[in-house]
């Protein structure tokens, strides 16, 4: 390329209360506040017993895509996106990317706004990574995904949605035990192992917590009991289906159930994260791999995902597949498991964030 195109990595940084800066790649420094609250970590007589490590996970990712950027021959900047959205604006204005690397998942902890930050890039018309602000709306809110897949002919657990006025009572299409999330998170938020349950009584105290701590209404799923598996897909007009990579969820104790949980996704140091491991590739028979990545193509195409996502199943003791997420703009840490099906298929992580890179400014060309 004649020159080199600046490419401005946005991010949520994970902290709560505290000032943080951003670097400019001219090495101007500007400041603002992180409106952003994570789950602590906590502490035994001074001893940190509990990591939290989405505390410092999307730094090094951050990092890491900085790297592999510069080394393959971009001007990469950074910048922390904040409450303070017309710090951002100023930003985009002054320093003029050519293209965002899309990280922002939140403005201010709601994670609904992160459509909106991807909309502010489409009516400042700079062009970015990942998916566009309807699919990453649309995607977010797990209703809608079932209801939109469900019209496709593609399988989802049995759910309901309970609000916070409606009447607490299980609908003909489920029974017990079911699994109760919140409606529009990701990453496993308000997911612990007691989010199974096995009665009404513990089910209404259940629902009554996402909409206490949440304020959205509660996904009330069937629970399906078997494995998990994920299919990550890379690309746009030729779209790459990567290895199906499982969850291996033998290290758990007996009485806990196999879900990926916040803790399992997120809590270094407890049972459910050292647990849970991630095996890519998923020993499969051929007809059943070959069938979750044709629905996991079905899938990434019917939502409208670009550059890279991942589609979280279940495989049911019944022999069935079910869609449990669809997830765009997906973590590319290390160890999760995007990361762990592209090497498996051969690519490094300097590959895909260079991939993800030439797919979304080929969009744009």
């Amino acid at each position: 390329m004649s020159r080199k195109l600046r490419i401005a990595i946005l991010y949520n940084e994970p902290v709560s209360g505290t000032d943080r800066k951003y670097v400019t790649e001219s090495g101007r420094i500007q400041s603002g506040s992180n409106g952003r609250k994570m789950e602590g970590n906590s502490r035994t007589n001074g001893q940190l017993t509990r990591v939290d490590v989405s505390e410092y996970g999307v730094l090094e990712e951050m990092e890491d895509i900085r790297t592999a950027l510069g080394a393959a021959g971009y001007r990469p900047i950074t910048f922390n996106v904040d409450s303070d959205i017309f710090r951002l604006i100023d930003f985009l204005r002054e320093e003029k990317p050519d293209l965002v690397f899309n990280l922002v998942e939140c403005v201010e902890n709601e994670s609904d706004q992160e459509m909106n930050v991807a909309g502010l890039y489409e009516l400042l018309k700079i062009p970015y990574t990942g998916a566009g602000a309807l699919t990453l709306g649309i995607s977010l809110n797990k209703p809608r995904v079932k209801e939109i897949l469900g019209a496709h002919g593609i399988r989802t657990p049995a759910y309901q949605v309970v609000g916070a006025k409606d009447k607490m009572e299980l609908g003909p299409e489920l029974s017990y035990p079911v699994i109760v999330k919140p409606s529009c998170e990701d990453a496993s938020v308000g997911i612990s192992d007691d989010s199974v349950v096995y009665n009404a009584g513990d089910l209404r105290k259940k629902v009554r917590y996402i909409h206490q701590e949440f304020e959205q209404p509660a996904l009330v799923e069937q629970y399906i009991d078997g494995r998990e598996v994920n299919v990550a897909i890379i690309g746009n007009k030729k779209p790459i289906v990567l290895p199906v990579s499982e969850i291996d969820f033998s290290g758990l104790t007996e009485e806990m159930h196999r879900i990926v949980s916040y803790d399992a996704k997120w809590m270094q140091g407890t049972v459910a994260f050292e647990g849970t491991k991630g095996v890519c590739p998923a020993a499969l028979k051929p007809a059943q791999e070959l069938l979750l990545k044709d629905l996991a193509l079905r899938c990434y195409r019917i939502l409208g995902c670009r550059d890279y996502a991942r589609v979280d199943f279940r495989l049911g003791t019944n022999g069935l597949a079910y869609v449990l997420e669809v997830n765009p703009n997906p973590d590319m840490s290390d160890d999760a498991g995007f990361a762990r099906s592209a090497k498996a298929y051969g690519l490094t992580f300097s590959h895909v964030v260079v991939k993800i890179v030439e797919y979304a400014l080929e969009r744009y060309n």
